[in-house]
């Protein structure tokens, strides 16, 4: 179990002391909250829980609760640098993607940037990779080999390697995977690089693979919904469509029971379905799939992430990063320009109240997560 213990900063604290006329001293003891909490505890019904979300939430300005819903890439196919470091300055993201680079570079970008937020006292930061077993060594090198999804041949293999992945990924900082991969393996472009194979492998494997993960303290995400194994095309290139019968839903639900924290939604459009068709959107844009089958008909209460948002499947769509949080969901990944993105989001955010209502909804859960991993303690 980690100790939580979050006695916020007067940066964070708009207006407090001139409201109040507390030193700040007083002002943190007013606000600081201490109490032990876990990623077991972020599904659960926690009354404790949802007071130190509410407590921090309630310091924080309209920068940087935006900021908590976008995730940026910083890395060889990510964005420079300074461009990231631009970013955190300014307050507006909550997280990094750290996409492709050694182990030591990754480890090196984690230690920077905790540096930076904490000597700004912003929020700490949401640390993502997408290390699934086809890709894991591929997008961090110097890291001990694993198996890849093809070459598993058992459960056991499943959990040898997902311990080798999380060990890994705790020593350089990552808190957050993007993985595992639950689609059907008969696309090209995803399906080498889940338990697909066998399709009766798919849900007890990944949720071996979940359960590991999550039980060494780093966020699991079930990708891509509501499936993308049975379209033929590339969703990085084009727009992807499901026509007709969603047939990989039925993964999804013994995966949110089990506890899964978070889930993908690919850029998928679905079309030829009476209930679920997207109008030629991608789902990641798509309040019938993100809000209305996975949040309300799944139940699902988890952290809900894009498929990057940089992608030739959702490029097209007007402000794709408004669209997405309008849709339902809480991080935003890769916005092609984050600056702007932010922007966006920002203003629309200043100016409607159902929009407004939206992002809190999604910042808190951000926030929530981020106390049950433990990163708030030291605010």
């Amino acid at each position: 179990m980690k100790i939580v213990s979050i006695s916020l900063s007067l940066t964070l604290l708009f207006g407090s002391c001139a409201q109040t006329e507390k030193s700040p001293k007083e002002i943190k003891q007013a606000v600081a909250v201490q109490k032990d909490f876990h990623l077991d505890d972020f599904l659960t019904d926690n009354q404790d829980l949802d007071s130190a979300v509410n407590t921090l939430f309630a310091t924080l300005d309209d920068t940087a609760i935006v900021a908590q819903l976008l995730m940026p890439a910083v890395g060889r196919y990510g964005d420079e640098e300074s461009t990231i470091d631009a970013l955190v300055k300014s307050r507006k993201i909550g997280g990094l993607l750290l996409l492709n680079g050694t182990k030591t570079q990754c480890t090196n970008w984690v230690n920077k940037y905790n540096g930076l937020t904490d000597s700004l006292l912003n929020l700490p930061f949401l640390y993502s990779a997408d290390a699934e077993p086809s890709l894991f060594n591929r997008k961090i090198s110097e890291t001990e080999k694993v198996k890849k999804a093809a070459e598993l041949m058992s459960i056991e293999d499943v959990a040898e390697g997902t311990k080798i992945i999380s060990k890994e990924l705790n020593a350089i900082g990552i808190n957050y995977n993007f993985s595992p991969v639950v689609d059907m393996s008969k696309n090209g472009t995803v399906g080498y690089r889940g338990f697909g194979q066998k399709p009766e492998n798919i849900v007890p494997w990944s949720n071996e693979f979940i359960q590991i993960t999550q039980n060494a303290n780093i966020i699991a995400t079930a990708k891509h919904f509501p499936g993308h194994g049975l379209v033929t095309g590339d969703t990085h290139k084009s727009l992807q469509v499901i026509d007709g019968e969603l047939k990989e839903l039925g993964t999804y639900p013994p995966l949110i029971e089990s506890g899964v924290l978070s889930i993908m939604v690919g850029h998928l459009a679905v079309m030829n379905n009476e209930k679920y068709a997207t109008k030629g959107a991608p789902a990641t844009t798509s309040k019938t799939i993100v809000t209305y089958l996975l949040k309300k008909e799944l139940g699902y209460k988890g952290l809900i992430v894009t498929d990057a948002m940089n992608m030739g499947g959702v490029t097209q769509v007007p402000q794709c990063e408004v669209a997405s949080v309008k849709a339902g969901v809480d991080i935003v990944l890769m916005p092609k320009n984050t600056a702007q993105a932010f922007t966006e989001i920002l203003t629309l955010y200043r100016t409607n109240a159902e929009f407004k209502a939206r992002v809190d909804e999604s910042a808190k859960k951000v926030i929530r997560m981020k106390v049950c991993l433990g990163l708030c303690k030291s605010l």
